[in-house]
């Protein structure tokens, strides 16, 4: 059994998902398990993503999922791509960044933050073609996001930033990234601004890619801006506004994290569960011992109960209430539960989970990183902390 497709699913209740939503997530399920499955091993070998999967991705419309019809997107929700997050990562979790930066992160900051020119200008090339980046984090701001350093002056017609950015996901592919700088180091938070900056503006380079422990077809590179040039016109929100940009995307994206996650949970279990009915020992399959069901039945729960905090989640966002808590939340225990999940599957498969001619050893690894990005474990608890001893 040393192919990657995913041959179980937990069937989740269909009363919380209509027709159409049903037959969307069948859709990306089949895609993500006859295109991307059978590529993933490679793609984790090579550290890149196959040229002919990212367009695919863009001609099925998962790259535009919430943008508007009048945009040449899909004009879909926000439920719908979190939905297309959970069955690509079951597939490759890799390809489930790519997806998820570009909808929950890009294309919604656009969405809420971007001018009506801006939305004409990008939001047509982020549905066709274009791969969009979200450059927040630096050497000396990950957790402490707004002690970032890259700078901005601004001039007459344009503005010129100067810093470098590190661990930006998408950047090798993207065409257009969204750039944190600050106007006025004096300010603090209040001078971090927002800008759109196309790979093409002069003085950005895209630097080395890192060489990481799992979702390693995603690429995960340094930015650096030196006196990189961009037009007036391309500040996203107002000056001194960024960390209100910053903030509701990550959010967002949270929401995304907890989906790929719940997604990677799945397709570790599905393989564990595959394995568990084909293995043989003491003369019948070891799905039939009862510590085996009972380990699968656990882990079965845990995947359920992550997959409706962060359907919950997506719910409210699409219902613009206030999701802040939940977010954190969906995002903390899908991470927990997805790393417990795999190194479930790979003591389950023995030696054969060891080893990367069976796929759950792929899951091992890429799930590590759902406690770290886009604000780790603790970050999350002490948002949840600070909520719930206010709301108490």
């Amino acid at each position: 059994m040393s192919d990657f497709a995913v041959a179980e699913s937990i069937p989740s209740p269909l009363s919380i998902l209509s027709e159409e939503e049903q037959l969307f997530r069948e859709t990306v399920r089949q895609f993500a398990q006859e295109y991307i499955a059978p590529q993933a091993r490679a793609m984790d070998e090579q550290q890149h993503f196959h040229a002919e999967l990212i367009p695919q991705l863009f001609n099925l419309g998962l790259m535009g999922i919430e943008t508007p019809v009048e945009y040449g997107g899909a004009g879909g929700t926000f439920f719908e791509a979190i939905l297309a997050v959970e069955e690509i990562s079951a597939a490759d979790p890799a390809v489930g960044v790519l997806v998820d930066v570009q909808n929950t992160l890009c294309v919604n900051a656009l969405l809420r933050w971007g001018t009506p020119e801006q939305k004409r200008q990008f939001l047509p090339r982020l549905a066709a073609d274009t791969v969009a980046a979200y450059a927040l984090s630096e050497a000396a701001s990950g957790s402490d996001a707004f002690a970032l350093q890259t700078h901005a002056e601004k001039h007459s017609d344009h503005y010129r930033l100067t810093g470098q950015k590190l661990w930006i996901s998408n950047a090798k592919e993207a065409g257009l990234f969204i750039v944190f700088a600050t106007l006025d180091p004096s300010a603090g938070y209040k001078g971090i601004t927002a800008f759109l900056v196309d790979r093409r503006a002069p003085g950005l380079t895209v630097g080395k890619k890192e060489d990481k422990l799992g979702v390693r077809a995603s690429s995960t590179c340094e930015i650096v801006l030196d006196e990189c040039r961009i037009p007036a016109a391309n500040l996203l929100g107002e000056p001194g506004k960024g960390y209100k940009v910053a903030m509701e995307a990550l959010n967002e994206g949270r929401i995304g994290i907890g989906a790929q996650m719940v997604g990677l949970a799945q397709g570790a279990w599905s393989h564990a569960v595959r394995y568990a009915r084909e293995r043989v020992q003491f003369g019948k399959p070891i799905a039939e011992f009862q510590a085996v069901q009972f380990s699968l039945a656990q882990t079965a729960t845990e995947i359920e109960a992550a997959r409706l905090l962060v359907y919950n989640c997506a719910r409210l966002k699409d219902a613009r209430r206030a999701f802040m808590k939940e977010a954190a939340m969906c995002k903390l225990f899908a991470s927990q539960v997805a790393e417990r999940a795999a190194s479930q599957a790979v003591e389950l498969f023995g030696g054969y989970g060891f080893v990367k001619d069976y796929p759950v050893e792929k899951y091992y690894r890429d799930a590590k990183v759902g406690k770290i990005y886009e604000g780790t474990s603790n970050m999350q608890l002490a948002t949840i902390a600070k909520a719930i001893l206010k709301d108490s």
